[in-house]
This record gives structure tokens, C-alpha cells and sequence, in this order.
């Protein structure tokens, strides 16, 4: 194996990491389907709406916003293999429940609302316990190469099951819609698989063996929930990282929006082209990862992924078809992972053990928590029914992006403290 193999892979060197890793990547294959095939399914239900799509995302989101400060006080108290079943048990449930309603086409926004609601706080507990779970299947100089390689399965599986998506409707038009392309029944076929994913996941995690881990103490879960506030307003390289994620993704870590409203309402294309888009995007996101994995200090694409990632979707606004931009999706996801990997890895090398599930709590709070506002807001501006229109709108985002980028530049950290 080269050199740069043997440092990219290196925490797929420890066996517990490895399975962990693997079924991971396995389930969040059926995850991804499952997510663009939703995405597609709101804009069927609501005739393209962007405000739609924005709603089912803030309701997805809106959990982690209202309690993921909960959760990780819950996750550095409670075994994390126990809070690990449970939230894959809340996967299960709500990606059921959608196959079924769909496939039986009684499904209705108000449902496709309630369940993505139902897995946000699902998604809530899940977050800081699967980023946590990182430093007890790996020694502390193989973290940041951990961080780097779940982000690679993320977005391997995010490429691969975007692909898939196109291939997996079709077949459902054949199993489930009785051959008729339009029929909202084949878009069920995602969801099945989803659903059969999990089991995997589930097994692995019930049977792999955790490691003993210093806990926080019983006492006052707000008191606790305090200390790891207090903790991070007081350490300046943790809260201006933690700042930048907060901002970028209120701006333009929203993808999961701008692509599957640009493909269909503003390229007018049908499922095969956005699903290239998305795994295009997806594709960029892997060469990121792969990047970051390769490299023992992870600050310096703080700046430099921000810079690629705002760049690149400022000219996206600009495109006139889905073929320009194609390279442009590439660069972003580029840039978007580099950035959020390199944010998490300083983060993650920085902060103690005893804290670590309530500080990347609050990291999923600034990432995934500033979900329901800027899902509001990325598909207001960027609406055809918006006041500036899907390229103005875009670029406004990208110019409030660049303001929050230039604010903290000098307050982000420049190396990893001794």
C-alpha cells in the first residue's frame, strides 16, 4: 500500500473502527436514497413549491435546534450503545411509515412534515453519540483520520445512493407503479431499502465490543448543560470555529435545497439529471474528505474550503443549464467537506473527554440546528416567486456567506493548540 493509502486509511486499520465503518457506510447508502427520493417527493406533492421543500427540512431540523443541547448532556451520561439502538429503532420506524404511505399513495405533506419532524429528534440524539463514539474505536492520534473517513462514508454513500436513485425509481415504476412513470407509488421503492439497511447497523452496533470511557457525573442535567456552554464560550479557537460552521450553514450549506429546486424548477430536469447533480455534488464532497484524511492538521482548510465553497456556488447562480454546473457542484462539495472536516477535527482534538458529547452537541446545534431558518431563508431568496429570483437570490446568499467569512477570519485559529 503507498504512502498516501497507508495515511488516508489509517484508522481503518483498527478492527472495531473498521466494522463500525463499514456498516455505516452500508446503511447511509438507503439513508441518501431515502433523502433524495423525499426531496422529490415533497416537489411532486406541492407541484415544485421551494417554500414546501423548505418547510419539511426546517421540520427535519428544528429538533436538533430546540434539543440537541439535551441530547449530548443525555449522550456523556447514558451508554452510547443504548442511545445509538434507539435512534436507529426512530430511523426505522419513520422510513416505514413513509414506504408504506407512499407506496399505498395516501401519502400527504402533512405526513411527509410529521415524520421528517419524528426523525429530526431521532437525528438529535443520534448526532452527538455517532461524532463521540469516533474516540472510543480509535487512539487519539488516529481522531482526525477517523473524523475524515466517517465524512467519506458519508458522502461515498451520499454519491453512491443519489446515483442509485434514478436506477432504484425506475425499478420501482416496475414493481410498484404497475409501469406508470408518474404514479407517486415508485418513489416508495427507496424507502423499502432504506429500511432494510438498518438491520445491518443495528447488528453491529449490538455486538461490537465499546471500550470502558470517562463519563459525567450525576447531578443537575441544566448545571451540566451549563459547563459545556461555558466551556466553549471560554476556549476562543472552539467558539470561532463553531461561529463559522453556524454561519455557512445558514448561507450556503444548503444543498440539499439549492439542487433539488435548481434541477427541477429552474433547469427543468427529471429525476436522472438531478440525481447527477446530487452525486456529482457528492463526488466533490468525497474528494474533500479524502483530502482532509491525508492530512495530519486539519486547520488550515478552516479558511481555504470556505473560500472554494462560496466561490463555487456564486458561479452556480449564474449557470444556464445543469451541464455548467456540473464542475461547479464538484468544487462546492469540495470545499463544503474540507471545511466541515477540518471544523470538526479542530474541534474534536481540542475539547476533553468528560465533554465531549454536550460541546458536539452544540457543534450539531450551529450545524444542523441553523436548519429550519436557513432552509426558510435559502428557499425564500432563492424562489422564483421570491423577491430576487433563484440567481440574485443564490448570490445574495453567497455575499452573506463571504461577510460571516471575513468577520472571524482573524479570530480562527492558525494550528492546533500543544
Amino acid at each position: 500500500m503507498s504512502g498516501w493509502a497507508q495515511r488516508t486509511f489509517s484508522a481503518l486499520g483498527h478492527p472495531l473502527f473498521r466494522r463500525y465503518w463499514l456498516s455505516q457506510l452500508f446503511s447511509l447508502i438507503g439513508t441518501w436514497m431515502q433523502t433524495t427520493a423525499q426531496q422529490y417527493l415533497v416537489l411532486e406533492l406541492t407541484g415544485g413549491s421551494a417554500a414546501a421543500l423548505g418547510w419539511v427540512t426546517a421540520a427535519q431540523f428544528m429538533p436538533s435546534l430546540l434539543i440537541s443541547l439535551f441530547a449530548g448532556a443525555v449522550v456523556d451520561r447514558a451508554p452510547r450503545r443504548r442511545v445509538l439502538l434507539l435512534t436507529q429503532t426512530g430511523f426505522l420506524i419513520t422510513a416505514a411509515v413513509l414506504a408504506v404511505s407512499t407506496h399505498l399513495e395516501v401519502v400527504t405533506l402533512p405526513l411527509v412534515l410529521g415524520l421528517a419532524f419524528l426523525h429530526g429528534i431521532a437525528q438529535a440524539f443520534d448526532m452527538p453519540a455517532r461524532q463521540s463514539i469516533v474516540v472510543d474505536l480509535v487512539p487519539k492520534s488516529g481522531v482526525a483520520n477517523a473524523i475524515a473517513l466517517n465524512s467519506l462514508s458519508f458522502n461515498v454513500s451520499r454519491t453512491t445512493g443519489q446515483a442509485l436513485f434514478g436506477i432504484v425509481v425506475a425499478a420501482g415504476v416496475a414493481l410498484l407503479a404497475g409501469g406508470n412513470p408518474d404514479a407517486l407509488s415508485r418513489l416508495a421503492f427507496p424507502f423499502y431499502l432504506n429500511v432494510a439497511s438498518f438491520f445491518l447497523v443495528m447488528y453491529v452496533i449490538a455486538t461490537l465490543p465499546f471500550p470502558p470511557r470517562e463519563v459525567a457525573p450525576r447531578g443537575n442535567m441544566l448545571g451540566q448543560i451549563a459547563d459545556g456552554l461555558r466551556y466553549v464560550r471560554g476556549n476562543g479557537d472552539v467558539s470561532s470555529v463553531m461561529w463559522l460552521v453556524g454561519l455557512l450553514s445558514l448561507t450556503v450549506i444548503n444543498f440539499n435545497i439549492i439542487i433539488p429546486y435548481f434541477a427541477r424548477e429552474v433547469f427543468g430536469a427529471r429525476e436522472a439529471a438531478f440525481g447527477l447533480m446530487s452525486a456529482v455534488f457528492g463526488a466533490g464532497a468525497v474528494g474533500g474528505a479524502l483530502s482532509q484524511a491525508s492530512r495530519p492538521d486539519p486547520v488550515r482548510f478552516l479558511r481555504l474550503g470556505s473560500i472554494i465553497l462560496i466561490i463555487a456556488t456564486t458561479l452556480f447562480a449564474w449557470v444556464p443549464g445543469p451541464e455548467w454546473g456540473l464542475p461547479l457542484l464538484a468544487l462546492a462539495g469540495f470545499g463544503m467537506l474540507s471545511f466541515l472536516v477540518s471544523a470538526n477535527s479542530t474541534v474534536q482534538l481540542i475539547i476533553p473527554d468528560a465533554l465531549r458529547g454536550r460541546v458536539m452537541s452544540l457543534y450539531s446545534f450551529v450545524l444542523v440546528g441553523m436548519g429550519p431558518p436557513s432552509a426558510i431563508l435559502v428557499s425564500y431568496l432563492i424562489s422564483k416567486d421570491g423577491p430576487l429570483g433563484p440567481h440574485w437570490g443564490l448570490t445574495l446568499i453567497a455575499a452573506l456567506a463571504t461577510l460571516g467569512l471575513g468577520a472571524l477570519w482573524r479570530r480562527l485559529p492558525r494550528g492546533l493548540p500543544d
